[in-house]
């Protein structure tokens, strides 16, 4: 359960507190004695990054800003800073916890509670006893101090909860969430918020011909689904809408081409784009952004069935495109490319597609980057580019030259599935391009979004990488658009 955030304007003496300090100062209202006092600037001055003092009836957290970060650096910091001290502060067993701010940057306070909500985030649903639950080892509620505007208050609680609950749908295994479960899930997310969900059933998706979902759902004895999300304000800022596509492969064996050894270790968060989709719509919709988006999410398990699809089939595609598959377990951009395919019936400014699509991007990357691939415009980079550093989920990009098309002919189809084993991320974003009529981002978040072990508030399986750098985009998209009206 997520602490409640509440903004108030004034502090007891008596109230347990975390203040971020930029200097060596300590502010009146932490109401330390003269001993405490002493103790938390002799601690600072030896250059300690976090000063806990326990008093009588409180306790006292001082976090410094760590020296020579600035800019959206030492915004990271201070995230980590919280996860950091989250363990301390836990076993303390706070009811509330105050946290505020001196001397320091605009915007800390929301920086540092953005870190330790992030980092509080656990998943223990199917425990049926469970001992740290017993215990009060949170704060149930944040009390936030300072200059806060109430807008921004609720960006931050829309956002969080935004990211508790698509690490809540990539944590779920497959046999309570399978792609059906999935469209409930996404339904009651649309009906919380206030967007629009319609959900295709198989027989719509067979009506339409959507031929690389239907191959993907062939070995499974579930049905697919095709949910297409809809957040539309009174007066939208853009004439055209920017669609989303999420890849919704609700566990992924491989197929035919099954994994083996520990590559299916995960395949559950294989889902992750789905969610991640389904959360920048509900952050937008809780927020009013003014902006027109669309979410396309076509979801199935890939599974080795008696009917599976096999290599060297041929698939006619929705586009009409047909398709030699030369691997079944690149299944993913077979689904994607329906969606990619269908978005053009909303004639969109922009597509951005996010998939956990290739083993390549990780070993490219590791953990720390989105592998991003793009023949959009250069404004809508540059402005990726600053939300990636701004939330730290950073993007890198990778070439989408022309030439690597030419590895992804087929002697027998219009296109195939896969390359060689030279520049597999890159040639799958050429695959999706094939499908896309306007401008396409392509993001593959194959290494940041299923971690082995916690990378501080990014934890361990789903981080519900890219939630928090897509919708800080739209947001400022939508204020970009604003400024030229």
């Amino acid at each position: 359960m997520k602490s409640e955030i509440i903004k108030i304007s004034q502090i007891s003496p008596a109230q347990s507190i975390v203040c971020i300090v930029g200097k060596n100062e300590i502010p009146l209202f932490l109401s330390l004695n003269k001993t405490e006092k002493e103790y938390a600037l002799k601690q600072l001055r030896k250059k300690e990054e976090i000063v806990f003092i326990n008093s009588y009836f409180k306790c006292t957290y001082i976090v410094k800003v760590k020296e020579g970060a600035s800019g959206y650096k030492a915004r990271e910091e201070l995230r980590k800073a919280a996860a950091g001290i989250k363990k301390l502060i836990k076993s303390n067993n706070h009811s509330e916890l105050v946290i505020a701010s001196h001397s320091t940057y605009k915007g800390a306070v929301e920086d540092f509670t953005e870190g330790l909500l992030l980092s509080s985030y656990t998943f223990k649903k199917y425990k049926t006893r469970d001992e740290d639950e017993v215990k009060k080892n949170y704060p149930a509620k944040l009390l936030l101090y300072g200059d806060i505007n109430k807008s921004e208050l609720k960006w931050l609680t829309d956002l969080t909860d935004a990211v508790y609950f698509v690490r809540d749908l990539i944590n779920e295994p497959v046999n309570h969430l399978n792609a059906t479960a999935l469209a409930v899930a996404i339904e009651k997310t649309g009906k919380s918020a206030g967007f629009r969900v319609e959900v295709l059933a198989k027989r719509k998706i067979e009506a339409l011909k959507m031929g690389g979902l239907l191959a993907v759902n062939k070995g499974s004895v579930d049905p697919p689904v095709f949910c297409i999300l809809e957040w539309k304000p009174a007066k939208p800022v853009n004439k055209q809408p920017v669609v989303l596509v999420g890849k919704g492969i609700v566990y992924d064996t491989g197929g035919l081409n099954i994994k083996t050894g520990e590559y299916m270790s995960g395949m559950k968060g294989d889902m992750a784009g789905a969610a991640t989709v389904t959360g920048v719509l509900y952050t937008a919709a809780r927020n009013s952004l003014p902006l027109h988006v669309i979410g396309l999410i076509p979801a199935t398990d890939n599974r080795p069935g008696g009917n599976a699809y096999a290599q060297g089939d041929i698939i006619t595609m929705y586009s009409k495109l047909t398709v030699e598959v030369g691997n079944t377990d690149a299944e993913g951009r077979l689904i994607l490319a329906d969606a990619i395919s269908y978005a053009s019936k909303f004639k969109p400014e922009l597509i951005i597609d996010i998939a956990t699509l290739t083993g390549s991007a990780a070993v490219t990357f590791g953990t720390q980057a989105i592998a991003m691939m793009t023949n959009a415009g250069r404004k809508y980079i540059k402005l990726l580019e600053e939300c990636g550093n701004e939330v730290y989920e950073r993007v890198s990009e990778l070439p989408f030259w022309d030439e690597y098309a030419e590895m992804i002919k087929s002697e027998v189809a219009d296109i195939r599935n896969v390359g060689g084993r030279e520049a597999g991320t890159i040639t799958a974003g050429k695959f999706l391009e094939k499908f896309a009529t306007s401008p396409l981002i392509h993001l593959d978040i194959a290494g940041t979004e299923m971690l082995k072990k916690d990378d501080h508030y990014r934890l361990r399986e789903g981080t519900g990488s890219g939630l928090r750098l897509l919708v800080t985009f739209l947001r400022r998209l939508a204020a970009d658009y604003k400024k030229l009206k």
